[in-house]
């Protein structure tokens, strides 16, 4: 796969708003690891391969075990993830897959018994800006393998 266009290079205001939302995100009061598992979540459902390099590494850095990213696609089926991680992962599955899926009230009165209304806005921005990454990565074919932990 070759990479087609540098869009930090080709567009640098328009990813100056994209590191924005980023900086953002970094400052919500959600946990880093249920951070990494949304965004490593959405990054699978939309076959964004830098992505899931990227917050699989992150991931570990910030504790995540391999056992829960190895077996992330079948959450449902484990007894891994708590009641609020399982809350995340559905929200980031409705709001990731729009066009095949409702987000019904049932996924909303969940992730509401977990989340403050703040809390589940920034939430949502952080699934709002992976989803928006994995289309730069997947459209524009980022190489896998590259991105490198600060």
């Amino acid at each position: 796969m070759k990479k087609r266009i540098d869009y930090f290079a080709a567009s640098p205001n328009a990813m100056k708003g994209m590191l924005e939302i980023e900086k953002f995100i970094s400052t919500a009061n959600i946990d880093k690891k249920l951070l990494e598992l949304v965004k490593t979540r959405a990054s699978q459902l939309n076959r964004c391969a830098y992505c899931l390099d990227m917050h699989t590494k992150d991931a570990r850095i910030a504790g995540e075990t391999e056992q829960r990213l190895y077996t992330l696609p079948a959450w449902r089926e484990t007894p891994f993830f708590s009641e609020k991680e399982r809350a995340a992962l559905a929200w980031t599955e409705a709001l990731t897959l729009l066009p095949t899926n409702d987000v019904s009230d049932a996924v909303y009165d969940e992730i509401k018994k977990h989340f403050t209304d703040k809390e589940l806005v920034d939430l949502t921005m952080a699934i709002v800006a992976i989803n928006g990454w994995n289309r730069l990565s997947v459209g524009f074919r980022t190489v896998a393998g590259t991105y490198n932990p600060k």
